[in-house]
């Protein structure tokens, strides 16, 4: 078989002028929708204020301020380099980042001296650094935004990423514990004052590269070799991939000693594999794989003891936390009272006790938000990280490259995989683990990296809605059909 290259329609630049008003109109509604979800994290501030001082002060609208002109900056960059991008992106998670911010200034109020509360500045605390870890995040992304003109060009560093992801996540493994271990885990780098999650960065660059390698074997990968039970399995031979990513992360699974970043690697490039393959068995292989895996981890934890007893630990926490309450459960049970304490509606916010939650405004901060806004709230909290997740698999479908749909399937899954190992780990689902909550927890190597991924959705949504010349050169919205490369880019014929 030969690849030629043809000629890709170009972008409705000047002669669409369908699509430029599509485009202003999406702009539009986004800024809409960005000024709502500023009005709720001021309104979640005066409540807090409310509660906590038995009064509002002046300045209550202050941080929300701050956060829309920074949201409000990045909608304008949006507004220019990318005027296609979905418009309910940005809105969701600026939601979800102004809340995270007025929690974490909740519990900077809740943690001062009850006299000194009313005069507690609004850029203190946690809550003040998480501000400026905001604005960091949000130029991350639009500087980006500003390099990244077309979301394949990234691909031409496939390999570069590859390899810079993989010391990314094995590099705190093999440093002392005294500068990369935190509450039992190995996932951070410390010197000093200074410290970063490298594994959150990790992920992106693994990505890339997962989505670049499946793009070009996915005919090998998708090859049957037996039915059974109505699903097709693959060739032996055609395993080496998912076994190779598998002991990766039972080796992060074993030495950096959290369950939840070696689910978070190996679920988001099985997940890929199964968009790239459209194949159930490689799904089912790669449950059978981990879960044995994190089995044989925990049955030899219990009797060879050494790099696997901390997950042994954390595993028989999770089945019985009440077994030891006060000591090795303690952070467990009191997440599971103080999501039973909020009960439906939540004591309101600043009405709760979050401060006696250990590490509530990292790992736990769901748990804590929990108490004061209950199950409703969450369940609100879920349906924002739902609908981000959503426009990015519908980005994904819509996009018209397959390294596009790959990449932007695999961000979406991503996301969703790691709200769902912190709500799992807090819940008792699963055993705990060591990851935050995208754009809640306090931080800044999660915020930073989330921001660059949802920078990246942004890109992809931007390519599969921009219009593309239709006959006598009206725009057109794309509507299915063969893959099309975008921006003027060649596109990529199969012959026989």
């Amino acid at each position: 078989m030969t690849v030629a290259a043809t000629p890709a329609p170009s972008p409705a630049t000047t002669g669409g002028q369908s699509g430029v008003r599509l485009a202003r109109s999406r702009r539009n509604a986004e800024l809409s929708l960005l000024l709502l979800a500023m009005v709720l994290v001021a309104a979640y501030g005066a409540t807090v204020e409310a509660n906590l001082l038995d009064t509002v002060t002046p300045d209550f609208w202050m941080p929300a301020a701050a956060l829309g002109a920074v949201f409000l900056g990045l909608h304008l960059v949006i507004r220019f380099l990318a005027p296609f991008a979905d418009p309910a992106l940005l809105p969701a998670v600026a939601l979800l980042n102004g809340i995270g911010v007025g929690f974490l200034r909740r519990f900077d109020l809740g943690e001062a001296p009850v006299a000194d509360r009313e005069s507690l500045a609004i850029f203190a605390g946690i809550g003040g650094r998480q501000l400026a870890w905001t604005l960091g995040g949000v130029i991350l992304a639009a500087g980006l935004l500003a390099i990244m003109r077309d979301h394949r060009s990234v691909s031409r560093y496939a390999y570069t990423l590859g390899l810079a992801g993989i010391v990314l996540v094995m590099l705190p493994a093999v440093l002392p514990s005294s500068i990369s271990e935190r509450n039992g885990a190995k996932l951070w780098i410390e010197v000093g004052s200074f410290s970063i999650q490298p594994g959150e960065f990790a992920k992106l660059a693994l990505l890339v590269f997962f989505a670049y390698y499946l793009v070009r074997k996915r005919e090998v990968l998708s090859l049957a070799s037996r039915r059974f039970l109505g699903i097709d399995f693959p060739r032996g031979r055609d395993l080496g991939p998912v076994v190779v990513v598998w002991l990766i992360s039972l080796l992060v699974l074993v030495f950096e000693k959290d369950l939840g970043t070696s689910l978070l690697y190996f679920g988001m490039f099985v997940v890929t594999l199964y968009i790239a393959t459209e194949r159930v068995s490689w799904l089912l292989i790669g449950l059978v794989l981990f879960f044995g895996g994190a089995y044989l981890a925990y049955l030899l934890g219990s009797t060879v003891g050494g790099p696997f007893a901390n997950f042994y630990v954390r595993a028989e926490i999770w089945l019985d936390p009440f077994a030891d309450p006060t000591d090795k459960g303690y952070q467990l049970v009191q997440g599971l009272l103080a999501l039973g304490t909020g009960g439906l509606f939540g004591a309101g916010p600043g009405g709760g006790q979050p401060e006696i939650l250990p590490e509530v405004e990292n790992d736990f901060i769901f748990a804590g938000i929990g108490e004061e806004i209950g199950l409703f709230g969450l369940s609100a909290l879920l349906v924002v990280y739902l609908l981000i997740v959503e426009r990015g698999l519908r980005a994904a479908l819509a996009v018209r490259d397959s390294f596009g749909k790959l990449l932007a399937g695999g961000l979406a899954f991503t996301l969703g995989l790691q709200v769902f190992v912190i709500v799992g780990g807090i819940s008792g689902l699963i055993p705990l683990t060591g990851q935050t909550t995208p754009f809640l927890s306090a931080g800044g190597s999660s915020l930073m990296a989330n921001w660059l991924l949802i920078a990246v959705l942004l890109r992809v949504s931007d390519g599969a809605r921009r219009p593309v010349t239709g006959g006598g050169g009206k725009a057109v919205r794309p509507s299915g059909g063969p893959p099309e490369q975008l921006h003027g880019a060649p596109t990529e014929v199969i012959k026989p």
